[in-house]
């Protein structure tokens, strides 16, 4: 059994009354294990033929299924160690974690923030929500630097987003069968910094909300501080938002999935009660009532309805002032800056080893790496990771391509593809790094595929297929 603090198991029982023991039960069980399907890539009946270990869907994410790691562990395809999951075909993940993007109603074409980012589970859910169309923003927010990053993002996208997640920094008491961290830091004093924190985020989210736009706030703990509280205190100051409801527009799901309501009656600072009482509006997930530990979710929408500015897709190449559409001759490159030129290389790359439509966003240079940013975005004054899709970068004359690219390619968009078995020795050693055999008549970059899933790339000469999966990923002997 999970041994909880003292503290935090007072507080519960207080709060949950005779369903405490219930609760404290569910310690003693083991964790529940899932992961998520990523949609833009595997079909979920693909998925269980090739992951024969899966067991029932999550109720409230369909493209999630728990697994049992006894029975994953005798397969080859074991959740952690497949090439599928290096291949980006799914994604290990809580079950109760999975409704917060669930919940969210994300739709295509949106321009989307997930405000408090890392790991990265629930980006990933959202993007293959919104199935490519759009701007899916996925920003990090340092607790020691969250105002200055705050400001930073507020300045750029001031009432920008059509939807905005906010799963805030908390106390992670939902989290103690799964994060010893959470258990060990666990404390009072630390609850009331996090519900400070938790406001200060949603400060800044509500400024870049625009008008009818929806925000979703999310924890992964029980204390009301930061749940019910943290909502009322963030309504109260911003009279321009209200809750929506949840459980109502769940509907006959709410029961089957096992959710409960928001408390308002464990609201215990001083707000209207026109706030209070709609507080029951959120959504509560306990591990006694459900396959999965602790969550939180409230969804809010800001103000009366406008029309969101439509996400403009425009092709790469009319982004360039200067060699638009213009055809790099083997060997070098139009006279013109290292942008138009980088690009160039990219598309005579694209004219021989890819198939299908051009790609489209808005060319850009980050450092020598060339990228496509989604249009009608702006990056002054921001620290970016990645501004949108990694194409490569020209070395020597040459474009090399990016592994980015290679993922958010299909088999069939490439002009040579390699495909390898997912529980194979080939596969193993190309995660590995080796050089492999391939058919002598390839010559030039191949795309590897696991069981049909993009992998990354090799370049094919004299029968052998040179390995250019990235360094960093590559799997120790």
């Amino acid at each position: 059994m999970t041994a909880l603090p003292k503290g935090f198991r007072e507080r519960m029982r207080t709060l949950l009354g005779e369903e405490a023991d219930d609760f404290f039960a569910s310690y003693e069980a083991e964790r529940s294990h899932a992961l998520r399907i990523n949609t833009l890539k595997m079909k979920p009946e693909d998925a269980k033929a090739l992951l024969p270990y899966l067991e029932t869907p999550v109720l409230w994410a369909e493209e999630g299924y728990y697994y049992s790691p006894a029975a994953a562990d005798g397969t080859e395809n074991r959740p952690g160690k497949s090439p599928l999951h290096e291949a980006g075909c799914y994604y290990i993940q809580e079950p109760s974690a999975m409704a917060v993007a669930a919940l969210s109603g994300v739709q295509r074409g949106e321009r989307v923030l997930d405000l408090c980012a890392a790991p990265g589970g629930k980006s990933t859910q959202l993007a293959a929500k919104m199935a490519g169309e759009g701007i899916l923003v996925s920003n990090e927010i340092s607790p020691q630097r969250a105002r200055i990053l705050s400001q930073n993002i507020e300045r750029a996208f001031p009432s920008f987003f059509d939807r905005i997640i906010v799963d805030a920094p908390c106390s992670g008491e939902g989290m103690f069968k799964k994060e010893q961290a959470a258990l060990d830091m666990w404390s009072v004093d630390n609850i009331h910094l996090c519900h400070l924190r938790q406001l200060e985020i949603l400060d800044s989210a509500a400024k870049m909300l625009r008008y009818g736009g929806t925000l979703v706030y999310s924890t992964c703990t029980f204390a009301p501080e930061e749940d019910e509280e943290t909502i009322a205190a963030f309504l109260a100051s911003h009279p321009e938002y209200m809750l929506q409801d949840l459980p109502g527009m769940l509907g006959d799901d709410f029961a089957r999935f096992g959710f409960t309501a928001g408390r308002p009656d464990w609201c215990s600072i001083d707000v209207p009660e026109k706030i209070r009482e709609k507080l029951s509006f959120a959504v509560r997930l306990f591990p006694h009532r459900l396959r999965g530990e602790g969550h939180f979710v409230a969804r809010l929408t800001r103000g009366k309805m406008t029309p969101s500015l439509p996400v403009k897709q425009v092709p790469a190449g009319n982004a360039l002032e200067k060699g638009r559409g213009k055809k790099a001759g083997k060997g070098k490159h139009a006279a013109a800056g290292p942008l138009e030129t980088s690009w160039s290389a990219f598309q005579n790359f694209s004219d021989e080893n890819l198939q299908g439509a051009a790609p489209v966003g808005t060319p850009v240079l980050f450092g020598s790496e060339l990228y496509l940013l989604p249009a009608d975005i702006q990056l002054s004054g921001l620290k970016v990771l990645r501004p949108g899709l990694d194409l490569g970068t020209l070395q020597k004359d040459r474009f090399v391509p990016a592994h980015a690219l290679a993922l958010s390619l299909r088999q069939e968009e490439a002009v040579r593809a390699m495909d390898l078995s997912a529980d194979s020795e080939e596969a193993s050693r190309y995660l590995h790094g080796e050089a492999i055999p391939c058919d002598p008549s390839l010559k030039g970059w191949v795309l590897v595929t696991f069981s049909g899933y993009s992998a990354g790339w090799g370049r094919a000469a004299g029968g052998m297929l040179k390995n250019h999966y990235p360094k960093g990923l590559r799997r120790p002997y």
